[in-house]
């Protein structure tokens, strides 16, 4: 009877999911959008062309000339009147102003605004060589463009990782509330079965469909935009299916006592904020405070997307990645423990 309570459970909660168009969007066709859009935005490009603006004077025809193909490329060259320069030069149209004087070039930028400052360091090389400046020792130049090192390949794992967090917590949390508020729970309870039954009900239908979830992201990855997935498909599934897990139990802790929709929602945002800026989703988090990346790692969500990027990346397997499988087990059967424990139905 016990199995059979499960297995019914199970089944209402998928046909439950499948019959919310919301759900099904949120779930698959929102992270291929995200995966479309940032891919596209963040593509490998050319690197883009300097504009650059010299004062019209003697000497701007030979400045003009050593910014100009075939001595220099990468640059837009126009030569203006010093006022029509700093006005392009204040509106950010241009990153750089060169002001060609008997004493030699004046550079005009603002030291604020990154593109500025490179352009800076490239005009005034193009302009050194070509007044016959020599490099004394020999170098050259050694382009890696390969699968793995580009930002797509980056955000693909975070994705994944922010999708697994936001189906335990607001596929559960949320679903949860809302049947207690839409008194469905009490019903529940005159149905021959145990209160862990209906908690294993809500994990076991959140795992089924976390797998089409994981082929839909890293398919797109792969077909959309190369993605190289040097781990096991089987690895990155284990790691994925754990994610989940624990999510599902923390999203079921959040709503175990619960009684507004309002409620579970604040939680919820208070619970995935921190994890959304901090967990290495969109950039790494090494580029915070070192003071700070205690509080990062001790995230569930970071411990998932580290696992996902080094099965995913590296190719690295699962014993390797011991701490953050642990991690994630121990915080998702607790929080499993700790609802079970308070939850209640009305």
């Amino acid at each position: 009877m016990e199995y059979h309570a499960l297995k019914e459970l199970w089944l209402c909660r998928v046909r439950q999911f499948y019959r919310e168009p919301e759900a099904v969007f949120w779930t698959y066709v929102f992270p291929l959008i995200m995966i479309v859009g940032l891919g596209i935005a963040f593509r490998n490009r050319p690197a883009e062309r300097i504009a650059v603006d010299v004062v019209k004077s003697d000497g701007s025809a030979d400045a003009m000339a050593a910014l100009s193909p075939p001595v220099a490329d990468g640059f837009d060259v126009e030569v203006r009147r010093r006022i029509d320069c700093r006005e392009r030069l204040r509106l950010g149209k241009t990153s750089i102003v060169v002001d060609v004087t008997d004493e030699g070039y004046v550079y005009r930028y603002d030291p604020t605004r990154p593109e500025s400052v490179s352009a800076r360091a490239r005009v005034d090389d193009a302009l050194q060589r070509a007044a016959g400046r020599t490099d004394p020792v020999a170098a050259s130049d050694h382009l890696v463009m390969e699968p793995g090192s580009r930002y797509i390949d980056f955000l693909v794992p975070g994705l994944l990782g922010m999708n697994l967090m936001g189906g335990g917590l607001w596929g559960i949390g949320y679903v949860t509330v809302d049947m207690r508020v839409r008194k469905l729970l009490k019903r529940l309870v005159a149905s021959p079965m145990r209160r862990s039954d209906f908690l294993l009900s809500l994990v076991g239908g959140r795992l089924i469909f976390t797998v089409p979830e994981v082929a839909v992201v890293l398919g797109a990855g792969v077909l959309l935009f190369d993605i190289m997935i040097t781990g096991r498909v089987a690895s990155v599934m284990a790691v994925a299916l754990l994610g989940a897990c624990s999510f599902s139990g923390i999203g079921l802790l959040v709503a175990c006592r619960a009684r507004r929709l309002e409620t579970v929602t604040g939680l919820m945002n208070v619970i995935m904020l921190p994890m959304w800026l901090l967990s290495g989703i969109f950039f790494s988090y090494e580029r915070f405070p070192a003071w700070l990346h205690p509080f990062i790692k001790a995230l569930p969500l970071t411990q998932l997307n580290d696992a996902l990027r080094a099965v995913i990346l590296e190719g690295e397997s699962l014993p390797s990645q011991w701490f953050a499988l642990l991690y994630l087990t121990v915080m998702g059967t607790g929080c499993f423990c700790l609802a079970l424990r308070w939850f209640r139905w009305n």
